[in-house]
């Protein structure tokens, strides 16, 4: 139902009825659920537009951007390995994308100047507020895989936000180390820490953390080690898990089971979508619309 198109078929989506006006950049990007979500949105508004998935690779990257804004679109997001070549790419950067390092939205602007922005903070703080009804700002958080992308867009988020407490985790710990580092100006160091990933460290941090996010692709195969041990988790910890393939993991399956609230990456992808719509069209965006086509492209659970 919606195919996926290149630089060089990138006319015959022009040529769409309704013609495509919004698309997402990546390599690959055939597995992207923008189309079910936008696609609808773009339909309930009465917007004569389509939302194309466009398979672009890296040295394409900026005759594709050149091509959409000749012909006549109105953004694009940007996914995986695009979102720091984005950054370099647009005429004017969002400060909050620059402070993120990556840009995942990009609009053109009636000047014909593209503007970069980054869903992946505002998404998370929606999806938390949304699912949870509670405000980062509020919260004691532990961010598992905080080395970069995505970990590091929410814990910035995080820390522009004043959360209560922010503790980085990641395998690699120099990375988290970096991070923690470069929110200094944002969180002081004694609401700002990192953390060994270890079993002994996680016991004793878990107590006084309120939301565990789970930013690593652990949990998506059946084979993964566990991120957490067992019997750390309480009816008083929140669980967010990124990955939602499969929709429910390990973690939210363990957390669940301990009475704890747990979602999974599910409404940080709407909530992204959301954003984005509202950016592109400066208007609200028909959330429910957005949902049901993001629900109706997945398998049952």
């Amino acid at each position: 139902m919606f195919p996926c198109y290149t630089l060089a078929t990138l006319p015959q989506a022009a040529r769409l009825d309704p013609p495509a006006k919004l698309s997402v950049f990546g390599d690959p990007v055939a597995h992207s659920l923008s189309p079910q979500m936008h696609n609808p949105a773009l339909a309930a508004c009465g917007l004569d537009a389509s939302y194309i998935r466009l398979a672009v690779k890296n040295p394409d990257f900026l005759p594709a951007l050149r091509a959409i804004r000749d012909l006549g679109f109105i953004g694009t997001n940007v996914t995986i390995p695009h979102k720091f070549t984005a950054l370099n790419a647009v005429d004017e950067l969002d400060p909050a994308a620059r402070r993120l390092g990556a840009v995942n939205t990009i609009s053109f602007l009636p000047n014909g100047r593209s503007l970069g922005r980054n869903s992946d903070g505002p998404g998370f703080l929606r999806a938390i507020l949304q699912e949870f009804g509670a405000e980062v700002r509020d919260l004691r958080l532990l961010i598992l895989g905080a080395g970069g992308g995505a970990g590091a867009a929410v814990a910035v988020q995080s820390a522009l936000e004043g959360c209560r407490h922010l503790t980085l985790a990641n395998r690699t710990q120099a990375k988290a180390d970096e991070l923690a580092h470069s929110l200094r100006d944002l969180l002081p160091s004694q609401r700002c820490r990192t953390l060994p990933w270890n079993p002994q460290s996680l016991a004793a941090a878990l107590p006084d953390i309120d939301l565990i996010v789970n930013a690593t692709s652990l949990g998506m195969s059946p084979d993964d080690p566990p991120l957490l041990p067992d019997g750390l988790l309480t009816p008083a910890h929140l669980v967010y898990d990124m990955i939602y393939k499969p929709l429910t993991t390990p973690l939210v399956a363990a957390a669940r089971a301990a009475g704890a609230r747990a979602i999974n990456g599910l409404p940080m992808l709407l909530w992204q979508g959301v954003q984005s719509f509202e950016w592109w069209f400066d208007r609200p965006a028909p959330v429910q619309v957005m949902r049901d086509g993001l629900a109706a492209a997945l398998p049952s659970p």
